[in-house]
């Protein structure tokens, strides 16, 4: 279950990016601008100055500025009375406003946390409802080893103990990075995009058997390590024998996909066996996959230039 977003949450989250400082309310940093038992998942966090439906903050930009400094003192202050009366979590100023004595004077008695930015109202905006977009977004954990191959997020699956780490240690001997070991994190950011991560807990390690929880960063330095990656492919890796890797086709490798949060994701197994090069093998199968997304197939290539030659030959 996701817990509640407190205006405190968005403080700490966005205070050097909008350049916030709290100039009043500070006992309502506890309010709760976004709550998943009682609000509506498409819920609207922020928005401009608004009295007949509010949002949880509200923004005062200079559009908002404009429309007050027209109004006489007592509309001015009976427009402050209607403000604070919604109720909101949080009022910000934007675009370095300074804050009026008395907007400062009824949200210290409202306990209503009111903030300046020294942004403008359009990013302030659109950095809240990002932030809130992030938060609300739906969110899974998956068992296996993420990895950023040659630009591309690789999601490494399989039964325990089927070597997934191991491979994840070479890969990153060769070159590429480690996102997160034995349960990444995934985001959905958009409708075709996944973000992967890693839990804190786990960032920067590698459990590997019989050498243990190995730093990664400390040992191979701060490029061996991704913060996030967006997943472009899972790497399934399933134990064969030789007969059943003969059985395989050769030449028609069917385009599987793994829906991983609504999305599908194209999926390849590797067969694991003696005297089979993962590393390599996964490289590969990231080249192979970039070329696809290009629109190149090798296999259709073949067959065209297979059907080419029997069609001359006749």
């Amino acid at each position: 279950m996701r817990r509640q977003i407190t205006v405190l949450d968005l403080y700490d989250a966005l205070r050097e990016r909008l350049g916030l400082r709290l100039v009043s309310g500070k006992k309502g940093l506890d309010r709760v601008i976004y709550d998943p038992e009682t609000q509506i998942r498409h819920t609207i966090v922020a928005g401009p100055l608004n009295y007949i439906h509010p949002t949880p903050v509200q923004i005062i930009g200079p559009t908002e500025k404009e429309y007050l400094s027209t109004l006489d003192p007592r509309e001015h202050l009976q427009a402050l009375d209607r403000l604070c009366s919604t109720q909101p979590a949080a009022i910000i100023l934007t675009d370095r406003i300074p804050a009026p004595r008395s907007l400062s004077g009824k949200t210290t008695a409202a306990g209503i946390p009111l903030f300046t930015s020294t942004t403008r109202d359009n990013i302030v905006l659109d950095n809240l409802l990002h932030y809130a977009a992030r938060f609300l977004a739906q969110k899974a954990t998956l068992h296996g080893v993420f990895l950023e191959v040659l630009g591309m997020g690789v999601l490494l699956t399989g039964h325990s103990a089927v070597g997934k780490s191991e491979l994840a240690l070479e890969l990153i001997t060769r070159g590429h990075s480690l996102i997160a070991d034995d349960a990444p994190e995934f985001t959905r950011v958009a409708p075709d995009i996944v973000n992967g991560t890693c839990p804190p807990l786990l960032r920067e390690f590698l459990e590997v058997r019989g050498l243990g929880i190995l730093d990664i960063r400390a040992m191979f330095g701060d490029s061996a390590i991704k913060s996030n990656m967006y997943i472009h492919l899972v790497i399934h890796l399933k134990r064969m024998r030789q007969g059943e890797i003969a059985d395989m086709d050769r030449l028609n490798v069917t385009d599987r996909q793994r829906t991983v949060l609504g999305v599908d994701i194209p999926e390849i197994t590797v067969p694991v066996a003696p005297g089979r090069n993962l590393a390599i093998l996964v490289e590969t199968a990231v080249r192979n996959h970039m070329l696809k997304l290009k629109g190149y197939n090798g296999a259709e290539r073949f067959i065209a230039r297979q059907k080419k030659a029997i069609e001359n030959s006749q």
